[in-house]
């Protein structure tokens, strides 16, 4: 719950703040959001597992975005487009993460429906 809060806080404070980041950065920056959101949807996958824990989720949060960032900065001083293996990591962990949440979510709704 604290990952989805945080991420509406994050999606207010930037459509009200006109933040510009310059093209440069454009690459790290996108695979820093990619690898926050996988670390918002890890946490709420296990927050409805019931297994959540906050000091995982920090780190994860921070940690991901760092390595990210980084792998996109040694790639472009290398001139290989590293990044794009994040983006494909972290894209396909979310797209996981969903369908597992999805198949919880489906799954406690028909329990719900049977009276379980």
């Amino acid at each position: 719950m604290i990952g989805f809060i945080g991420l509406l806080v994050g999606v207010l404070l930037g459509l009200v703040l006109n933040i510009n980041i310059p093209d440069k950065f454009s690459p790290y920056m996108s695979v820093a959001i990619l690898a926050c959101l996988d670390s918002v949807f890890g946490a709420l996958r296990a927050s409805l597992s019931k297994s959540f824990k906050p000091d995982i989720f920090i780190s994860g949060f921070i940690g991901n975005a760092i390595l990210a960032a980084a792998l996109a900065y040694l790639g472009d001083k290398l001139g290989i487009p590293i990044y794009i293996a994040a983006v494909i990591v972290f894209g396909g962990r979310i797209f996981d993460n969903f369908a597992i949440i999805r198949r919880f979510l489906l799954e406690k709704l028909k329990n719900r429906q049977r009276g379980d």
